[in-house]
């Protein structure tokens, strides 16, 4: 929805003056409307790749923490994946009181500035908030999200970002494979505890999938630079184009490299395609390359950008996730006149967030609901031309409880397109479960963990994030990050003690 943000700022500032400094009644709290988010205007945000979302002002976090009912069982934290303490930051953040506040979320969570933008917090957080599940929809739930992102930029602007404290050296030496969330939020902990910590990162950039995944638009760059320059204060080291499983294996790293444990948080980089006839030609690209050229390699920027940007006129994109919506977004912002999500079933049960969609939509995004890609075609120069597309009904629920798609014989129509981009899922890498013997996978190469401790099949060895979960959340990851640095400190207390 398109808001004026100056009339945002009007409400806020009258609800403020209405409410702040008194109790309020959980009748009073009901009745404060949800503070929408301030953007960038639709026409104007398509030309460029700063940010969308342009964050609360402080007038809206404050009243939009007085919608907390500060529940005693506090069901929103069981939605939470690192259980941050989440009515205690807002409570804080209606105070004013923004350095207490964002120190409340780090007890938990090295990443709120990231996970405040690209967490799906309806889906976790927000869908067991009491206001509302009283308000009968998640839409009026508390915006946690909003609230965390406002303290953890606050923190930033105001230059009091902090270092952890760091225990004495133990003499360990830990290894953690990737850079990705899961990845930062396990180096944070083990290295907090006293270990060496090496970061190997396979790419030239560290960040893993919030550097090359996600658009400047959602998530600005320096924000994940922030939280890796953490780790580097920390005494984080980073090996960057280092392959694991190619530069060296696990087995190497510790039997010649002398790491006493190793975390493996390398994610889900492998991009499936539909296996339909023309996914060869020239123009097409899964959203993992077409994300990393634009990302990672800025080739929306024709002066500095690392790769050839590829022009586009009419593009089609194949899937109905948030990659899907980033990378139909960023072909508007590459110059492309016309962009089609081409997915399968209807709106109700596409995966990508509201709020995606709904930038999507904004921006002019067009979406073509209950087709689904047959075969695309070419030109005499094996450039993408057409797509030939079928139409379908939904037919009875599939194992995820959403209507599987039934495909309509005889209702095959070709469409113009000009470029094809495939964004219906990623799998894991088989490099490091190729080069490693004893390390058990499942049959989507997930590695397989203890769900306790994310210990795998090999003595020392960890995993968490993708590689793991399949394409998952940043939090998820996170959560997985956190439990595995939990046990593998405990892992190496044992050796101590065995030693």
């Amino acid at each position: 929805m398109v808001h004026d943000n100056e009339q945002l700022e009007f409400q806020a500032q009258e609800l403020l003056a209405r409410y702040k400094g008194r109790p309020l009644t959980n009748k009073e709290r009901l009745a404060i409307p949800v503070q929408d988010m301030p953007t960038q205007k639709a026409d104007e945000r398509v030309l460029n790749m700063s940010e969308v979302a342009l964050g609360y002002t402080e007038a809206q976090v404050q009243v939009e923490s007085f919608r907390c009912l500060q529940c005693a069982n506090a069901p929103c934290v069981k939605g939470c994946p690192v259980r941050i303490d989440i009515p205690r930051f807002i409570a804080k953040a209606a105070e004013g009181d923004y350095a207490a506040s964002v120190a409340v979320i780090k007890e938990s969570s090295m990443l709120p500035s990231i996970c405040g933008r690209v967490c799906p917090q309806e889906s976790q957080c927000q869908e067991f908030c009491t206001v509302g599940r009283s308000l009968k929809t998640v839409d009026k739930a508390v915006s946690i999200g909003r609230i965390e992102r406002y303290v953890a930029d606050w923190e930033s602007v105001h230059g009091q970002r902090s270092i952890p404290e760091i225990a004495a050296p133990t003499g360990y030496k830990v290894g953690v494979v990737g850079s990705g969330p899961a990845s930062m939020t396990a180096a944070a902990d083990l290295r907090r505890a006293g270990h060496e910590v090496v970061m190997f990162e396979a790419l030239h950039k560290a960040g893993g999938v919030l550097v090359y995944g996600i658009p400047e638009f959602r998530l600005p760059k320096r924000i994940v630079q922030d939280e890796l320059d953490t780790l580097l204060s920390m005494g984080v080291h980073i090996e960057r184009n280092f392959l694991v499983g190619r530069t060296a294996k696990l087995s190497d790293l510790m039997e010649r490299e002398g790491f006493d444990a190793l975390f493996i948080g390398s994610g889900a980089g492998l991009p499936k395609f539909l296996d339909i006839e023309g996914e060869n030609l020239i123009g097409v690209f899964s959203a993992n390359e077409y994300l990393t050229r634009s990302n990672l390699m800025k080739a929306y920027d024709r002066n500095k950008a690392g790769t050839p940007l590829y022009g586009s006129h009419k593009v089609a994109v194949f899937g109905g996730g948030n990659v899907a919506m980033d990378a139909a977004r960023t072909a508007r912002r590459l110059g492309a006149e016309e962009v089609s999500i081409i997915y399968r079933r209807t709106e109700d049960e596409m995966p990508a967030r509201k709020e995606e969609v709904g930038h999507a939509k904004e921006e002019g995004v067009r979406f073509l609901y209950l087709h689904a890609p047959t075969r695309i075609l070419g030109d005499e120069k094996g450039r993408v031309a057409k797509v030939e597309l079928i139409s379908c009904v939904l037919g009875e629920p599939d194992a995820s409880g959403r209507r599987s798609p039934v495909e309509i014989p005889g209702s095959e129509a070709l469409h113009e397109f000009d470029t094809v981009i495939v964004a219906i899922g990623n799998a894991s890498n088989p490099l490091i479960e190729k080069t490693t013997k004893g390390l058990d996978v499942n049959r989507r190469g997930n590695i397989i963990v203890d769900e306790e401790t994310c210990a795998t099949s090999m003595k020392g060895v960890y995993a968490g994030g993708d590689i793991v979960l399949g394409a998952a959340t940043v939090i998820l990851a996170m959560g997985q990050g956190r439990k595995a640095a939990k046990a593998m400190n405990e892992y190496l207390a044992t050796l101590g003690e065995d030693g």
